[in-house]
């Protein structure tokens, strides 16, 4: 790896000086357009703007389903196999990680040549003429915020890595550019101390449209949150399995005494992102009491409140976006077809569905986990029932439908994030809920309109993920039209979340440790912690002790949080990865055409997770390049 600052040199002459070192990374792979020279690049305000969304343009493409190992590479959705458009991360969560060709290794050169496009930026832009200095601050601080989250994406995949402060200098010989890696409470430490340059030089809120997206005071406060509270988190923190781990002149990457005062930074970072988001006027997400000119039920309310918190572009909840990547082909192919027609195939698929220990995982209906729950009767969770009006379900399953009883009396996350045989899909054109018969609901057994039908098509588990799907979306007779809205990065609910994880872990339970997890509960239309677990739970005290409280916060953040790629991450931070990723992937009997053929748990693969796998292995070819990259443990 090796990062230059380049000065008045052609791209042919990149290219050429490229040639000339092995140890190079990528030059220059977006340029400005009519730029012959990085000189020219910042010789006006308009170039250098060019080159400011060149550092954008390294943001993942999060909604592409080779875009993100968290998106198919875990344990949270399951997809259809060997059908072409397969994401590759599929042999991630299926235990294939390698050394020579390393699943999602291509992150490691893109990621590192955009913080090398990122430091160009930073070494030029004071030369630019016409631009005011407030305007030139506030681009250096969108930079440097880019930076912090392109070694922190490297950070959370590798571990230790090799931090570029600044560009080597075109001299600088071969033995110069082989950068070690750094100690992972260094790398933490760095990608907090970019963000505290950065974060008070940024707009509060974007008012112009077309510049919605950018990085802004809410989103570096919010980083560094997310930040400090991965570098407090059992994978990071006292971490003795990668107490070995060490360079070759025998510097310790991993230090293996816990801190809980890493806790308590990331807690008082936390704190300042939350009052930030106050002042920026982000808040949890409310859907008004009207859809399409219909008034709608409360019921409908929180379902849309729920689901539009993720989907709704720039809705009041959005802390951070990803304009690189809007979600549109993941849609269509998640959609369940609820009117196929036979004049256009459209590929509405149903290729991604929630296998059964995530649709276990969310609360009963009175906000406790359904294996806690005394009310609710665990054991008949794989019998049947028919819904009645009496049933209190009228519009979460369709009246007279014979379904799972794990189906009913789930909590309004369950019914607003999946779909599921016999579970009622509100909108999609159908707005009115006060006729719930004119809804549209699903019929996914197999010779049903939506059951399998064919390899390219759905259902796997018998769970659709809802919670993609825009309900604004049409289905016409000839085509399926979607609303397209940037991947969510980060929203209000996840920091709340944070806050009261970090706080937990520094003092065990308090007033505001349950108010911020509470604030989550009340939008999810569940009673708090305190008074849910003590009229409902086998388990009151669970509530009121840190151990428990801990397993409380981290299944709240597992149900809110549910298919927007944190719990791939969550997961390994936790160092839950090995419990979790090595259960059997378990669905439904889709190819059943019968009530008691159909619900039959049915193993469909058996995940594999070893320990090394909590860290990505650098690729070979790397290691041959700049021998002073150790390789991760077990690799």
């Amino acid at each position: 790896m090796n990062i230059h600052t380049i000065k008045k040199l052609s791209i042919a002459s990149l290219i050429a000086i490229a040639s000339c070192f092995t140890s190079c990374t990528r030059y220059l792979d977006i340029m400005p357009d009519n730029v012959a020279t990085l000189e020219n690049a910042f010789a006006m305000r308009g170039e250098a703007e060019k080159y400011l969304f060149t550092c954008y343009s390294y943001m993942p493409r999060d909604a592409d389903i080779n875009g993100s190992p968290a998106l198919f590479g875990g344990d949270e959705i399951w997809e259809l196999p060997d059908i072409g458009e397969t994401s590759m991360y599929r042999q991630l969560a299926e235990g294939n990680q390698n050394i020579n060709s390393p699943i999602g290794g291509n992150y490691w050169n893109h990621l590192y040549s955009g913080i090398r496009d990122c430091n160009i930026f930073l070494e030029n832009i004071n030369t630019v003429p016409d631009i005011e200095n407030e305007e030139r601050l506030q681009w250096i601080a969108e930079v440097k915020v880019l930076k912090a989250y392109y070694h922190f994406m490297l950070v959370r995949m590798y571990g230790p890595i090799p931090l570029i402060r600044t560009n080597k200098p075109i001299s600088a010989g071969v033995d110069e550019v082989k950068v070690a890696r750094a100690p992972v409470d260094e790398c933490f430490a760095y990608i907090a101390e970019i963000l505290d340059e950065a974060k008070d030089d940024l707009l509060l809120t974007i008012v112009d449209p077309q510049y919605m997206g950018k990085i802004t005071k809410a989103v570096a406060y919010s980083l560094k949150a997310k930040v400090l509270t991965f570098a407090a988190s059992p994978l990071f923190n006292g971490n003795t399995d990668q107490s070995s781990l060490a360079n070759l002149d025998g510097t310790t990457l991993f230090n293996a005494e816990y801190s809980v005062a890493k806790w308590q930074l990331a807690a008082d970072a936390c704190r300042e992102a939350i009052a930030m988001c106050d002042s920026a006027g982000i808040s949890l997400f409310e859907h008004p009491a009207i859809k399409a000119a219909y008034l709608i039920s409360d019921t409908t309310q929180n379902e849309l409140s729920l689901r539009m918190s993720f989907s709704e572009k720039w809705n009041t909840e959005i802390i951070w976006a990803n304009t690189q990547s809007w979600i549109n082909r993941v849609q269509v192919l998640a959609s369940p077809d609820w009117a196929p027609s036979p004049q256009a195939r459209v590929w509405m698929d149903n290729r991604y569905n929630a296998p059964l220990k995530i649709v276990e995982q969310f609360y009963s209906n009175n906000g406790v986990p359904i294996t806690e729950d005394k009310t609710w009767a665990y054991g008949d969770r794989y019998t049947t029932k028919t819904a009645t009006h009496a049933d209190n379900h009228r519009l979460y399953i369709k009246d007279g439908f014979t379904t799972a009883v794990l189906n009913f009396n789930r909590e309004p996350r369950f019914y607003a994030y999946l779909g599921f045989d016999g579970g009622i899909w509100y909108g999609q054109g159908r707005f009115d809920d006060n006729q719930p018969s004119g809804l549209f609901y699903l019929q996914t057994k197999l010779g049903d309109p939506i059951g399998t039908q064919s390899s390219f098509q759905g259902p796997i588990t018998g769970y659709s993920i809802k919670k993609w799907i825009h309900p604004d979306n049409v289905r016409s007779p000839s085509n399926y039209t979607t609303v397209d809205y940037p991947w969510p990065l980060m929203r209000l609910a996840d920091l709340y979340l944070l806050y009261s994880e970090c706080l937990n872990e520094v003092n065990g339970p308090n007033e505001e440790v349950y108010l911020y997890l509470d604030k989550v509960r009340e939008r999810a239309g569940l009673k708090g912690v305190l008074e849910a677990w003590t009229e409902y739970s086998v388990n009151p005290a669970k509530a009121t002790n840190q151990n428990g409280l801990r397993d409380i916060i981290r299944r709240e953040r597992l149900n809110e949080l549910a298919f927007e790629q944190q719990r791939f991450w969550d997961l390994r931070r936790w160092k839950m990865a090995m419990t979790e990723m090595n259960k059997s992937v378990v669905g439904w009997n889709v190819h059943g055409s019968t009530t008691d053929s159909y619900y039959r748990p049915t193993n469909i693969f058996q995940q594999r997770f070893n320990s090394k796998d909590y860290f990505w292995p650098i690729a070979e070819y790397e290691r041959n390049v700049n021998t002073n990259l150790v390789q991760n443990i077990g690799w």
